[in-house]
C-alpha cells in the first residue's frame, strides 16, 4: 500500500472501472480490457492510501519486491495479524 499522495496514475484511465460490492468500502479499480487490478482503495485503509498491484508497475532493474501472501479469504484474520503492509 502507498499514501495516495505518493500515487500517480500516469495513462490508462479510459480503461478503467470501478466497482464496490459487501460494505461498499473498498473501491476496486480494474481493467476494461484484460480485467486485472491494478490498484484499488482498501476497506482496511479506506481514506488515505491506494493498495497498489505491483505486477503493474514498472521498476528499474535494481528495484527488489518483497511479496507477501495475503489470505482475502479469511480478511478480517489478516488484517488483525498484520499481514497487509505499507509503503512509505
Amino acid at each position: 500500500m502507498v499514501r495516495e499522495e505518493h500515487f500517480r496514475l500516469h495513462r490508462g484511465q479510459e480503461y478503467l472501472k470501478q466497482y464496490r460490492f459487501g460494505e461498499f468500502l473498498a473501491v476496486h479499480t480494474f481493467c476494461v480490457r484484460c480485467g486485472i487490478k491494478p490498484f484499488y482503495q482498501p476497506r482496511s485503509h479506506p481514506t488515505g492510501f491506494r493498495s497498489v498491484n505491483a505486477r503493474c508497475v514498472e521498476f528499474p532493474p535494481d528495484v527488489v519486491l518483497e511479496y507477501v501472501e495475503f489470505d482475502g479469504r479469511n480478511w478480517a484474520a489478516s488484517i488483525a495479524a498484520g499481514t497487509h503492509k505499507t509503503t512509505e
